[in-house]
């Protein structure tokens, strides 16, 4: 089959605008990633043991299996992979939260989210050639992929602190943009001690070397993480579940390794009664005061068993009240299930990522372990009360799956996100003025007319609540946000302003740009690459590289004489 030209287009973009440095740290990469995967068999692994692991892999398999070498275990996943022949991934569908009047609805209330896994999974559909289906692309998800330089707070009485920053919104000069960031407490030291059950997907349609390959991989960088104060267990499903291996202390990393190596994929696929399992085991082995989670790899596939979507959300709020957290790592496409693995996170008071590459995963497992295991705050809400002498209109850019009802920020028995160490959280209102040319509601011909009440300089009022761990009362954070704090220019923001606003632009040109004016990608590059900042992981160039591969498939939107392609810092 022949490449398609947009195809061809995109793989160059890629390759082109990699920059030296960039090919040197994927390099690195890869040799720390081979050595880790290199590890010897382990001398002290009993044999039985090894008998138990051997006999509960093999009892999962209903199918002829695929023999993954150990060039495939340690391998790494291609930038670039063949269009899956049959797409029947699955996205919840939602609409773009809408403008509303501040004078009809003045209060927004929305749950924090601090997944990540909508970024990296379009990410994989562009690197193969394709723009992602809108439903998959949640900006908020985009937004919060990247870690913004927000001071953190003063002492661990308080495990947030609020920044906010107003100035005109780039893609519309007649509203303003409203940046909310939240900066989570950061512990110093060792983390505490961990209780982790990795709940394998080995049906056969894990086979392919993006799916089982890369998680029995990412599975393994975080092992050569622990200690002996930790605990691993591992079980595995396909149509039924078994233990592979017991809780087994953290520094013996041999086995847990060989454990993991073992795995092959072959079978229909029970996830319910895996994770039944997994919680089991976790309760088995639960550390009091340490962190006690279930991490599950699978493409999401579930065939087998309980199979309905909310049956299965259900079963993961229920376990959550064991203590165990449930996160998602989702791995794969062409029947890639991205509803269901983030929807599984949320209801098991845990967080979703997508692993297409070894990169991602240690910068998930590794580089963020804290802010993915070590929970810090639970059911964490934000409130914006607008005050409408002020504010005419105002929208909230992505979170459209996290809204809350105005009465259930004060109800402590509502879940909503849970924060991690050292986790920053961004959101953004785009606002017009009363009085400005932004606005796009007609008021209204009876009732009250917006403007009447006292004029006053706050623009808003801000409430964030939260529980600490273990506790079933929530705490209040309330500061007022002033008009006369609102910047002149986007020029005069900080560069993180900048490049969230950048990255929310470019998520809304995925879903079709509604909101964004003439606002393209040549403008998503001119913002972003003047906000890059030191950008030591590189994450923040690969988005520049990634907008361009965009714009090369979508090659309508670009403007003429545009930026696109332009390699120099100095473009656009």
């Amino acid at each position: 089959m022949q490449m398609s030209y947009a195809a061809l287009v995109a793989v160059l973009v890629v390759a082109c605008a990699q920059t030296p440095a960039e090919r040197e740290a994927r390099n690195v990469v890869e040799e720390d990633v081979a050595t880790a995967a290199a590890a010897p068999a382990p001398a002290e692994m009993t044999d039985a043991m090894a008998e138990v692991g051997a006999a509960a892999v093999q009892s999962l398999r209903a199918a002829p299996t695929l023999m993954l070498s150990k060039q495939q275990v340690g391998g790494f996943a291609p930038a670039y992979a063949a269009m899956p022949s049959q797409d029947r991934e699955t996205y919840a569908h939602f609409d773009d939260a809408g403008v509303l009047l501040a004078a009809e609805h003045p209060v927004s209330t929305f749950s924090i989210d601090v997944d990540t896994g909508a970024y990296a999974n379009l990410r994989r559909m562009l690197r193969e050639g394709r723009l992602p289906p809108q439903d998959a692309v949640r900006v908020e998800e985009l937004i919060n992929y990247f870690e913004y330089d927000y001071a953190p707070p003063s002492d661990r009485a308080t495990p947030f602190a609020v920044h906010t920053q107003l100035a005109p919104t780039p893609w519309n000069r007649d509203t303003r943009l409203l940046r909310i960031g939240v900066q989570g407490w950061k512990p110093s030291g060792a983390l505490p001690p961990a209780n982790l059950v990795f709940l394998v997907d080995v049906s056969g349609s894990m086979q392919s070397p993006d799916k089982l390959a890369l998680a029995k991989s990412a599975l393994k960088l975080l092992t050569q993480q622990l200690d002996a104060r930790d605990r691993i267990s591992l079980v595995v499903y396909a149509g039924a579940s078994g233990v592979v291996l017991p809780p087994t202390p953290g520094n013996r990393k041999a086995e847990i390794i060989a454990a993991i190596d073992q795995l092959e994929a072959g079978g229909s696929t029970n996830g319910a009664a895996g994770i039944e399992t997994a919680y089991a085991l976790a309760q088995q082995a639960h550390i009091d005061g340490g962190i006690n989670r279930v991490l599950l790899a699978t493409d999401g596939d579930f065939n087998v068993g309980t199979v309905n979507f909310e049956q299965l959300k259900d079963l993961a709020e229920r376990k959550r009240a064991t203590g165990v957290a449930l996160s998602t790592l989702g791995f794969g496409g062409g029947n890639y299930n991205d509803q269901l693995m983030e929807q599984l996170a949320d209801a098991g008071n845990g967080n979703y990522s997508y692993i297409d590459s070894l990169e991602e995963a240690r910068r998930a497992l590794v580089h963020s372990r804290a802010a993915m295991l070590q929970t810090i705050a639970q059911d964490v809400k934000i409130q914006i009360e607008f005050n409408p002498a002020v504010v005419a209109e105002y929208r909230l850019i992505g979170y459209e799956n996290r809204a809350l009802a105005r009465e259930d920020f004060n109800n402590d028995k509502v879940d909503a996100g849970e924060i991690g160490a050292g986790h920053s959280v961004t959101a953004l209102y785009e606002i017009a003025l009363v009085g400005s040319a932004g606005t796009q509601v007609d008021p209204l011909r009876y009732g009250a007319t917006p403007g009447t009440e006292a004029v006053s300089d706050e623009l808003a009022f801000l409430r964030l609540r939260y529980k600490r761990p273990g506790e079933d009362r929530s705490q209040l954070i309330e500061r007022p946000l002033r008009l006369r704090d609102q910047l002149a220019g986007v020029d005069r923001t900080d560069a993180d302003f900048r490049f969230a606003a950048a990255v929310a632009g470019f998520g809304q040109l995925l879903r079709g740009g509604r909101y964004t004016e003439s606002f393209g990608y040549d403008d998503v590059l001119a913002l972003a690459r003047n906000a890059r900042g030191s950008d030591d992981q590189g994450w923040r160039g690969e988005f520049l590289q990634l907008v361009q591969l965009a714009a090369s498939l979508d090659a309508t939107t670009v403007k003429p004489g545009s930026a696109i392609g332009c390699e120099s810092d100095d473009c656009g």
